[in-house]
């Protein structure tokens, strides 16, 4: 059997972290067994769905190196969806109903007030035709519910093993809506169907469409696929979601500044087994890629996990490896030498702007410092070209003069020529400081400019 997998996001919003997740452990597990990654976008929403969105989304995933073998959008098959709706009607499992929103949220919250699940009564199921008439002369307009069948529906899920219902207790789900629009079962399940898709794999919130999908494959006469569902990515305080800000890959991409493969190499191993390395290429996690490591428990998105996975993937990274982003930022005046200089202090590739300015621009110093020590820093200042060598015998010569060492010696020293309290060895940053630099900052601190 050919392995053929999708990923379906719909266009009403940024691609996100979870829904990333989703699109590169589909990609991987596709890939791993040589099989076929499809793209799938479910633009049935025409009111909510942009094409603007459509191409961010496409764009993100390029990115990331999410490569489809194949993509179509669900606008285009509504033929399809079509045919499918009227066999399901005329074999009795859709059927018209005429509640109103009003009407089913009070039978809703009787049921639960009673102490009853939600579940829908089939009312509709005994209506007469008379009865159905003097509903839509009244003006009302049908919804179609999808017939359960009063049967155990069990699958063995890739990642949570064994899993059954009992379709006595799933509420028949609304299949078309009063307007004529379809809800996600049954175009996806005839997506998967004529695509030949061999595995679903997808959030654990999707654990009770599926049972409802089952069965309406089952009616359509289609074979069922695998199903795998993950654990959401979750942060410390509630799920990711489209509507929640700062998740989003287009904002860790051009904002954050991380790189691709961190990011894949983050979220295809957190909620498994497997340690989190920062895997260089697409070929690695692939090859790394195991799907029974992945857990039913809950699984945490902790941003500063991927800034430290994503500098440990910068400061493995060739000049030769960060050119591209040179370019794209305009900084292609930043030297190898200076890169490899301040690379071991680089959370992303971002950072190197930032590090530039505080080299060659005269930093804001807001603390109180040392005068007296400024003063015989600039005094004991070695003459001729500044090394790496020269912090060393510059600080030993400063330190026998005034008698300070530890903190109180170097701390003053990098905040008046750098502005900052961290950073890069001094040693390294100094000859990129160079000594007209240097002085320059020294008598800035002093407030002789």
């Amino acid at each position: 059997m050919k392995i053929i997998t999708r990923f379906a996001p719909s266009p009403t919003g940024l691609l996100h972290v979870g829904n990333a997740r989703t699109a590169l452990i589909n990609f991987l597990y596709a890939k791993k067994m040589q099989g076929k990654f499809i793209l799938r976008i479910d633009d049935t929403d025409q009111v909510r769905s942009t094409k603007e969105y459509t191409d961010t989304i496409r764009e993100d995933l390029q990115w990331l190196g999410l490569i489809w073998d194949e993509s179509f959008s669900q606008s285009l098959r509504l033929e399809k969806y079509e045919i499918a709706k009227m066999t399901l009607i005329n074999s009795g499992r859709l059927y018209a109903c005429y509640e109103t929103a009003e009407e089913l949220e009070i039978k809703r919250k009787l049921l639960l007030s009673s102490g009853k699940p939600p579940i829908y009564d089939r009312a509709s199921l005994h209506l007469t035709d008379t009865q159905k008439s003097n509903y839509v002369a009244a003006g009302r307009r049908p919804h179609y519910r999808f017939l359960i069948n009063a049967s155990p529906i069990e699958w063995n899920d890739m990642i949570k093993s064994h899993i059954n219902y009992d379709g006595r207790h799933i509420s028949d789900p609304i299949v078309i809506r009063e307007d004529g629009s379809m809800t996600y079962m049954l175009c996806s399940t005839v997506d998967d169907a004529e695509y030949n898709i061999s595995h679903i794999i997808r959030g654990e919130d999707h654990v009770s469409n599926t049972a409802v999908q089952i069965q309406m494959f089952e009616a359509l006469g289609f074979k069922t696929p695998e199903f795998g569902h993950l654990s959401l990515v979750k942060t410390s305080d509630d799920k990711i979601s489209k509507r929640k800000g700062g998740f989003e890959i287009e904002s860790l991409r051009h904002e954050v500044g991380l790189e691709a493969m961190a990011i894949n190499s983050f979220f295809a191993t957190i909620g498994s087994s497997n340690p989190l390395v920062s895997y260089m290429v697409m070929k690695e996690l692939i090859d790394a890629f195991d799907i029974s490591k992945f857990s039913t428990s809950p699984t945490t998105y902790m941003p500063e996990e991927l800034l430290r996975l994503n500098h440990k993937m910068v400061i493995n990274m060739e000049y030769k490896d960060i050119l591209p982003h040179l370019r794209s930022m305009n900084a292609e005046h930043i030297t190898e030498e200076f890169f490899l200089a301040v690379r071991s202090n680089l959370e992303t590739i971002k950072d190197l702007v930032t590090w530039w300015k505080i080299c060659h621009e005269l930093p804001v110093i807001k603390e109180q410092l040392n005068n007296e020590l400024i003063s015989k820093a600039l005094e004991l200042l070695p003459e001729g070209e500044i090394t790496e060598a020269t912090w060393k015998i510059w600080t030993a010569e400063i330190g026998v003069a005034t008698g300070l060492k530890g903190k109180e010696l170097f701390l003053p020293l990098r905040l008046s020529l750098t502005g900052m309290d961290y950073g890069p060895e001094m040693a390294k940053l100094l000859p990129l400081i160079a000594r007209e630099g240097v002085v320059e900052r020294l008598n800035s601190a002093l407030g002789l400019l």
